[in-house]
């Protein structure tokens, strides 16, 4: 069993070669410090989810294809054993989550345009895809706009809808989460449209279910939307850069998490490679900004929280590393604590959920 003041954290290390795959670390949650548990060998491995059970893992795959593959982990180790897989419905799964109840999975299938459900079954592994939408669209950037590209894919805090940011078409789709002879169904309510050139990626909400915050890749913004909890609906409240207003280099934005008191937002800068620190207006919600900080590598693509909110983790792809910054519990202020190094391309960290 874990210790009251550790959790464990598996991280994805992209590296399609025999020293990448799915680490498990044992993470103080007094001190920050990381402790290598095991390396559980999985080629292109690009993300995960952790069931609310905390037993299983769910892990998206690219490589000889695109493919979902389910785990149960073990507590004292983080050692997983593969249950079983199945395709994701596309060549390059991009993103992975469970829903609150732990009754299915969603994918988002990015340059593949397309998103799949798919049920957990008793025993923790997956059954085959019930549901796989198409998303059309496009938008302005010749590069990375000519169709459609659902960047990731999550449910909201009472699990009524699913939030799908479209990079390529510049949107936000919503979809009810509805029921069609006892299986899931995910109905089309709604599109939010971004401004033109935005790119949508990630998005999280703060944690009373008042508010939805996305980070823009393309142009480098985090836009602070109401949520209505009735009808899904998002209100625009306010929009941000992630950016100083004196750098004119090339940036691309990665990732978004809000810290567990909800005071704090932080969103990952590729190129400018730091994080963006915001203080979270109570009243409005609106974004005011507090400055930046390294990230003391190259290409943050994805960062972490851990669960009682003392420590920041950001995966540098580039410089295959895991810089630790201790977040200041006043100010939101992160200052650097220390920095694990030789992990390949490391692209995705979750931490064990709370236990219920």
């Amino acid at each position: 069993m874990l210790e009251s003041n550790s959790t464990i954290a598996y991280v994805c290390a992209y590296s399609e070669n025999n020293d990448g795959g799915i680490f498990s670390y044992r993470v103080d949650t007094e001190n920050g410090e990381f402790a290598e548990l095991e390396q559980n060998p999985v080629e292109g491995a690009s993300f995960l989810a952790i069931h609310p059970d905390r037993t299983h893992i769910y892990v998206i795959t690219r490589v000889g294809g695109g493919f979902v593959r389910a785990y149960r982990r073990k507590d004292t180790t983080g050692k997983l054993t593969e249950l079983n897989r199945q395709p994701s419905g596309g060549n390059s799964p991009c993103y992975i989550s469970v829903n609150k109840t732990g009754s299915y999975v969603f994918v988002a299938n990015g340059s593949d345009g397309t998103i799949s459900t798919f049920p957990i079954r008793d025993d923790g592994s997956i059954g085959e895809a019930t549901q796989m939408i198409e998303h059309e669209g496009s938008s302005v950037d010749p590069n990375r706009q000519q169709h459609a590209h659902p960047h990731s894919i999550d449910t909201c805090p009472n699990d009524r809808f699913v939030y799908v940011p479209d990079l390529g078409a510049d949107l936000i789709a919503i979809y009810r989460m509805g029921q069609m002879k006892n299986k899931l169904r995910l109905e089309a309510t709604q599109e939010v449209g971004l401004h033109d050139g935005a790119g949508p990626r990630h998005f999280d909400f703060d944690p009373d279910g008042r508010y939805l915050y996305l980070i823009n890749e393309l142009d480098s913004t985090i836009v602070a939307y109401g949520y209505d909890t009735e009808t899904g609906s998002l209100s625009e409240i306010s929009k941000v850069s992630t950016l100083p207003e004196d750098f004119n280099g090339n940036n691309l934005c990665a990732d978004i998490h809000i810290h567990p008191s909800g005071q704090w937002i932080y969103g990952s800068n590729r190129g400018h490679n730091s994080i963006a620190v915001f203080a979270v207006d109570e009243d409005t919600g609106a974004l005011d900004p507090l400055g930046h900080e390294s990230t003391h590598g190259d290409w943050p693509r994805n960062f972490g929280i851990d669960p009682r909110g003392r420590y920041l983790y950001v995966l540098n792809r580039r410089s295959n590393s895991i810089a630790t910054f201790s977040i200041n519990r006043e100010s939101g202020e992160l200052t650097f604590e220390q920095k694990l190094d030789s992990l390949p391309e490391p692209v995705c960290i979750r931490f064990l959920p709370n236990r219920s």
